[in-house]
């Protein structure tokens, strides 16, 4: 992929913001919810935000040629600084910051929390079809969806499941839920959306997964 100055000062501002959150306690309360210090949440950041400029191919598809874009001209020049040119093929991905790092610390609270397997699950399948209903493919970009529906279902469904562990079982049900529902379940409809670069993680940490396992926590 094209290497591109906005999207460097985009991550060095999301940098930025995080730090500053972090400061004024937002993060600060959240990862403590999920039983890390301030130093193990500092590392999960920096490993998520390097993470996030990492894709992992997976497979390659061959893709339709996507219908004409309805975006305003100005928003279309805005993706095209994002996004490499489009080929007739698309290549299916993992993104570190936004699919590898938020499945192995969702493990990792799992198994640090000792969470029943049945409400784990049970809460991830209903974030996970909550995700699948409200994400629409959107031509030349990839998969969208309202950023407050999957962080406000996650929190709601770990408060009547299990609330005496509704801060990990947000964070896992939200992330993994995204991860399945928005990305997994709507990877057939990769061809028709006109991308040369599908990454199941969406766009990194800063992109709804991330927001929705930290959001999800600090409702819970």
């Amino acid at each position: 992929m094209p290497f591109s100055p906005l999207l460097l000062l985009a991550m060095i501002f999301c940098f930025i913001m995080l730090v500053a959150f972090l400061q004024i306690g937002m993060l600060t309360i959240a990862f403590d919810k999920l039983g890390l210090s301030p130093g193990s949440a500092i590392t999960l950041l920096i490993m998520s935000l390097l993470g996030s400029a990492i894709n992992l191919p997976l497979f390659k598809v061959e893709a339709e040629t996507p219908p004409p874009d309805l975006a305003p001209p100005r928003i279309r020049s805005l993706l095209k600084q994002f996004a490499p040119p489009f080929t007739g093929i698309t290549t299916i991905a993992i993104n570190v910051g936004g699919g590898l790092i938020p499945v192995a610390f969702s493990l990792y609270l799992i198994i640090q929390n000792l969470l029943p397997l049945l409400e784990t699950l049970l809460a991830i399948s209903i974030v996970a079809g909550i995700s699948y209903y409200f994400s629409r493919p959107i031509s030349g970009l990839g998969i969208g969806m309202p950023v407050l529906i999957a962080p406000l279902a996650a929190a709601i469904v770990a408060l009547l499941l299990a609330p005496e562990h509704s801060a990990p079982l947000a964070y896992i049900c939200g992330t993994l839920g995204v991860l399945i529902g928005a990305d997994l379940f709507r990877l057939r409809e990769i061809k028709r959306m006109g991308v040369s670069v599908a990454a199941i993680g969406g766009a990194g940490t800063f992109d709804g997964i991330f927001i929705t396992g930290i959001v999800a926590v600090i409702l819970a």
